[in-house]
Order: structure tokens, then sequence, then C-alpha cells
């Protein structure tokens, strides 16, 4: 398990991991970067590591933390994926609250990930292996290809583990997680502990007549193009809600479902929304005027503000085109 600044100090050894094929399963409570010194919640540290070469499954409350580590465990064994996995949580929000959670048994818990069954073991004297090789322009492209490729191909490794969790446990989760979805005519897009306040924001939003629901990720690595997509075919605005700083760009979630959306026939009015850093809490208020804004946007079929927001910050308003 790690977090934020012992995560980015050791940015290395995740590529050497990765790299080497190894099934480890890392636990990231997510927190800020500094500076200045944050210790608390957002997405910076996962937003750093996403392209390591490491599968990346993401939570929203304590109970999805703890049954995505365990299902980490054999998506990461299995000998079709064999590569590392990270699991997220929200620092504080997520890792500090007292929520109930029903736990396996040890025997449940052992039975359901299986034994462990080395690949190329380093003690193998019969077929010796080597780890942590070099190579240069002769063969790095070849291994990093195989690495994006298994990693790519892990999806219906990860599906698999998902339904055989909920056969055991009854708690269904799914790639792409859709709520209020079927008649939506706006949309919000998050990750983490703001999933679930979204979801009550899009309910009170239904009262005024504002047709909206939430989408949101399970996998952020691999990335689920094709099912984000079509999750998404049939509204007319989305705002794309990324919890790190970009730094002289748009938001990393907005940049990946933006791709995911060219793919397909519909092409809603999108919109970035920087929130919650350094643990900023982004209010239900916060929300209702984000999807104000939507509403504005899908009736105008245009942007109605500039692309890129910063909501909940003190002072003048931030945007960007």
């Amino acid at each position: 398990a790690t977090s934020s600044q012992g995560f980015a100090l050791m940015v290395e050894v995740l590529y050497q991991a990765s790299g080497m094929r190894l099934p480890i399963v890392l636990n990231v409570v997510n927190r800020a970067l500094a500076s200045p010194l944050n210790v608390n919640g957002d997405h910076s540290d996962m937003y750093l590591g996403r392209d390591a070469g490491w599968i990346n499954l993401c939570t929203y409350n304590p109970q999805e933390a703890y049954d995505f580590n365990l299902m980490a465990f054999k998506i990461a064994e299995d000998y079709d994926v064999r590569l590392p996995v990270m699991v997220h949580q929200d620092g504080f929000i997520c890792s500090h609250t007292a929520q109930s959670v029903r736990p396996l048994s040890d025997k449940e818990a052992y039975e359901f990930i299986g034994d462990y069954k080395p690949k190329n073991a380093m003690l193998d004297f019969e077929r010796p292996a080597t780890y942590g090789a070099q190579t240069e322009e002769d063969w790095h492209f070849e291994h990093k290809a195989q690495l994006h490729n298994a990693i790519m191909q892990s999806m219906g490794v990860i599906e698999r583990t998902f339904k055989e969790f909920e056969k055991l446990t009854g708690r269904k989760y799914n790639i792409v997680e859709k709520y209020d979805m079927e008649d939506a005519e706006v949309a919000i897009v998050a990750l983490g502990t703001t999933v679930e306040s979204a979801r009550i924001a899009t309910k009170e939003a239904r009262k005024n007549g504002i047709k909206a629901g939430v989408v949101s990720i399970r996998s952020l690595r691999p990335f689920p193009y094709l099912a984000f997509c079509e999750s998404l075919s049939k509204v007319k605005a989305v705002a794309f809600l990324d919890r790190s700083l970009p730094a002289g760009a748009m938001g990393m979630l907005y940049n990946e479902g933006v791709a995911a959306l060219y793919q397909g026939a519909n092409k809603p009015v999108v919109s970035n929304y920087i929130y919650g850093l350094g643990g900023r809490d982004l209010t239900q208020s916060n929300l209702q005027e984000i999807l104000k804004e939507l509403q504005a946007n899908a009736k105008a079929g245009k942007l109605t503000h500039p692309t890129q927001q910063f909501i909940g910050l003190r002072g003048p308003k931030l945007g960007f085109n």
C-alpha cells in the first residue's frame, strides 16, 4: 500500500514491476502531491501512475476497496494477464471513513483467489529465466508492445473475475457503471467517491426537470473505450470531472473520454471541470451548478461557458478554452 509522496518517490519501480510482468497488487490511497505539502485526497497520484504498465482499478467506497483488492490478486496472477494491479480509493473520504464492510471468511477469500502458481520461477534451475535484463533498440520495442497488448487483452479476465465475485458474494460490478442513463440527456463522468455524490445530485436535478445521469468506470487501465462510448451514445452534453491539476492541458479523464466518444456517432457537447484539489469538498451546490450548465449546453447545442473550469475555487472563476 502507498500514497502521494511515497508513490511519487518510487515511480521508477512501477515500470520495473510491469516490465518484468510481476503480479503485484498495490492499494493506492489517492492523495495530493506537493508542493505545497498536503496530506488530503485528490487523484494526483492516480494520474501520475496511469501509464506505468499496471492495470488500474477504481473504487468508490470502503466495501469496494476491500472487494477490488481481493479481485486484483486473481486478475494479476491469471496466466493470460500476469501483470501488476493498482486498486485506487480516495484518501480520507474513503480510507478513513467509518462504514460497514462485509468481509469474506479467510477460507472463502483463499479459495476465490486460488493457490499462487509461479511462472518462470527464479529458483527453478531446470528452466532458468532472466529478470531485469537490459534491452536497447534491438528488442525494447517488442517487449513494450507485448506489455501493452497484455493490458488491452486483460479486459476479458477482469470481467470474468467480476462475474465470479458476484456469484460468490452477490455484489455486482461492471467495467462501465451507469446510473439513471436510460433517458439521460446530460451526464456527469467521474471517478472515486465523487460518483456517489454525483448520483445524489442527478437524482435531485431530475426533480427540477433536468434529465441527468452518471457514468463511471472501474478500469482506468485498460480504458474501456467502446463500452464507455456506448454508455453516452444518447446524451446531448457531458461533463468530465478531473480531481487532479492538469498543468497546461485538459484533464486526463476528459482527454480519455473524448477519445472514446469520437469512436461513436454521437458527438455531445463536452466540458471539463477541475475540482477537489488537496481535499477541497465538492458540494451538492457545486454539482447542481455543473448540471445547470450542462442543461444550458444541451439546449444550445454548444458550449455556453469555457471548455475547462475550476469548480469550487475561491476568488475569480477560472476558465480556459
